[in-house]
């Protein structure tokens, strides 16, 4: 028993002792508080959340809630395809999850208001707002490569001139990436992205195939692979880059042709379908109304 009185007065006295000298024990170093004094700020916040804001917060969180709950762990795949979207956002998943719970819901409620079969409209509403968003992800994909595929020649001839000018590489992607940020937008954040993974410490093959990985764009995927084979063999880059973007804009005007080309078939259809009617309608009724009346004239 005394031992045991013995251990609590001990302890008691100990954290008593703690909390006395806490504050002088965590206090901060003078580095840490001159730190804290520049990003403190006196201004009064006025920003205000909206409605709408809060809506989105409780949606989103309501999604992650049911998503853990579900035990629907991160989709490594979706991930890489709201990448290749350009949706870089961390509750993105969150949100396309939400969009494809709630999508459903709302189709069978909708569907429920149609008097005349009220569950096929309400199966299909339901079916069609499930897709929606995957539908939606894959054209922001396919719009997202074929503008990456557009610029990539501009991007190579600016290579070329910072290159030759004598930029290194690094530094030729990130300023081309600059001038391209307002007419390619696209271009502008994957160089900015493979930057930004070398300087957390990523190497500069990695976050080139990343990057072609990210795009799965057929002539972006060659185009990480030529400064790959560059800078394993010690290939003069602008020599390499001159080559390949003489490559890269015979092979858009061999596209332009070849879609040229297609388009001789196409036209086919609207040219059977509605042009030739309208040309036998403006041709032969005149002649069918004059050969009416005069058989009227007969009678």
């Amino acid at each position: 028993m005394n031992l045991i009185v013995y251990i609590a007065s001990t302890l008691t006295v100990f954290l008593i002792l703690a909390l006395l000298l806490a504050p002088i024990i965590l206090r901060p170093s003078p580095a840490a508080r001159r730190i804290l004094d520049m990003v403190q700020s006196t201004r009064v916040d006025h920003r205000r959340v909206r409605n709408k804001e809060r809506l989105q917060e409780m949606i989103l969180s309501l999604a992650t809630k049911m998503r853990t709950r579900f035990g629907f762990a991160e989709d490594e795949k979706l991930k890489q395809k709201l990448l290749s979207g350009g949706i870089k956002s961390s509750r993105s998943i969150d949100a396309y999850f939400a969009s494809r719970l709630i999508g459903p819901l709302l189709g069978v409620m909708f569907g429920s208001f149609i008097r005349t079969n009220t569950i096929f409209w309400a199966l299909s509403l339901a079916a069609v707002l499930y897709l929606l968003p995957d539908i939606w992800l894959r054209m922001k994909i396919k719009k997202r490569r074929e503008r990456i595929r557009k610029s990539l020649p501009d991007a190579l001839d600016l290579l070329v001139i910072c290159v030759d000018a004598g930029l290194g590489l690094d530094q030729a992607l990130l300023r081309v990436g600059q001038e391209l940020a307002i007419s390619h937008p696209e271009i502008n954040q994957e160089f900015l992205q493979i930057n930004l993974e070398q300087l957390a410490g990523k190497h500069r093959l990695a976050a080139w195939k990343s990057a072609a990985e990210r795009t799965q764009v057929p002539e972006f995927s060659l185009f990480v692979t030529m400064l790959a084979q560059a800078d394993r063999f010690g290939t003069p880059i602008v020599r390499a880059l001159s080559r390949f973007g003489d490559e890269i804009r015979l092979k858009r005007r061999q596209r332009a042709e070849e879609k040229a080309a297609k388009t001789k078939i196409k036209i086919l259809f609207p040219l059977v379908l509605f042009i030739f009617p309208t040309i036998f309608i403006v041709l032969l009724a005149p002649a069918i109304l004059s050969i009416a009346h005069n058989m009227q004239a007969f009678k």
